[in-house]
């Protein structure tokens, strides 16, 4: 069974770079087809899907975060992670990781999830 688990700091200045990890355990993030990806939930909203990268390390954001983002990977550590620059208050949000057996197909397996706050 995958396990994700994210890690990062809980609070961001705005302007600010935001950056999290999700390690994965229990699967390798190389493994074809696997898919993984950063969704977000600000507080009394639903659920925003952020970006995924593949097994092949091929990335695809959501339009709506204007190239803000930015997610990579770490093989020798069975991690990858998000960037997101010059955030906002409005890039609050519980963040979570999630993996697909392959891109398109339901999310199997999700994080905890990690509160970030974006506040001066």
């Amino acid at each position: 069974q995958v396990q994700l688990q994210e890690s990062g700091p809980g609070l961001v200045k705005p302007s600010q770079t935001l950056s999290l990890t999700c390690t994965v355990s229990g699967g390798s993030i190389t493994t074809s087809y696997y898919a993984w990806s950063w969704i977000r939930q600000p507080p009394g909203k639903g659920l925003e899907w952020m970006g995924v990268i593949n097994y092949e390390a091929s990335t695809y954001y959501s339009p709506s975060l204007k190239s803000r983002a930015s997610i990579s990977r770490d093989t020798s550590k069975n991690q990858f992670s998000l960037q997101l620059n010059s955030v906002t208050p409005e890039d609050t949000a519980v963040y979570y990781c999630a993996y697909q057996v392959r891109i398109g197909a339901a999310f199997d397996y999700w994080g905890q999830g990690t509160q970030v706050t974006v506040s001066s």
